[in-house]
């Protein structure tokens, strides 16, 4: 597990290996991650938007950028946190993903920025 936290939120992130498929002649290897993003500060907020930065040993780092997470906005008051899980697919059984949340702090109305932190995916059998 890595963490970070950023302006009082920690955002701490699992990752596991799912499996690998064949589609159209081309293997695929499929992790999962859980997300954790929980309030330390004294303030309620609201998760806006995520971007990630998805890096495959195969290909070029992809962006993606979107609202909420699975398509939820949580708003989050202090000692607060909330739990979700995704995955990507990769070309290679070696990749990473880092990323950052736009939030919005309800007491001032200033958004701000949270770092998701680099985290592996690693298909570990690979490695043998």
């Amino acid at each position: 597990m890595v963490e970070q936290i950023t302006k009082g939120i920690r955002v701490s992130v699992k990752t596991h290996f799912e499996g690998s498929f064949i589609k159209n002649n081309e293997t695929f290897y499929a992790f999962g991650y859980e997300v954790t993003i929980a309030n330390t500060s004294k303030d309620t907020v609201q998760l806006l938007s995520r971007s990630w930065f998805i890096f495959d040993a195969l290909n070029s780092p992809e962006r993606v950028v979107g609202e909420g997470v699975i398509g939820k906005k949580p708003v989050l008051k202090p000692k607060e946190s909330h739990t979700y899980s995704s995955g990507c697919l990769l070309k290679s059984p070696f990749g990473s993903m880092r990323g950052h949340y736009i939030m919005i702090n309800f007491a001032t109305s200033e958004q701000f920025k949270v770092e998701i932190p680099l985290f592996n995916l690693n298909a570990i059998h690979i490695l043998n």
